[in-house]
């Protein structure tokens, strides 16, 4: 499927689909698969990088810049969900049962 032909409602599923094929890939033709094979602690580091990167931008105030690293950050959440056998679904799950409460009410109710 080419670029142009994934729509922004879609991308997030093709995106899980490219990920979970990368699990078994060659780790050496394939970034993702690089980062499977390394493991969690690989991940997790190349996610708090992404999301230092992301802060830096914000500060900068440079809008194609926070786009970019936080592409990036989402891109690098997404492999971190795949890596632990969830997926996007599960945090728009998370995200819709939490729509309409209060912030305040939600956080509380954790407890």
């Amino acid at each position: 499927m080419t670029v142009e032909a994934i729509t922004k409602t879609k991308i997030l599923a093709e995106l899980a689909e490219i990920l979970e094929q990368r699990k078994t890939a060659d780790p050496n033709s394939s970034y993702v698969a690089s980062l499977y094979t390394k493991g969690l602690d690989k991940i997790l580091k190349k996610l708090g990088e992404e999301a230092v990167e992301t802060i830096i931008a914000a500060k900068s105030q440079d809008k194609s810049q926070i786009i970019y690293e936080t592409a990036d950050l989402w891109f690098h959440s997404l492999i971190l969900l795949h890596a632990c056998d969830l997926s996007h679904e599960d945090i728009l799950t998370e995200l819709q049962r939490r729509f309409g409460l209060s912030g305040i009410t939600e956080k509380a109710n954790r407890s």
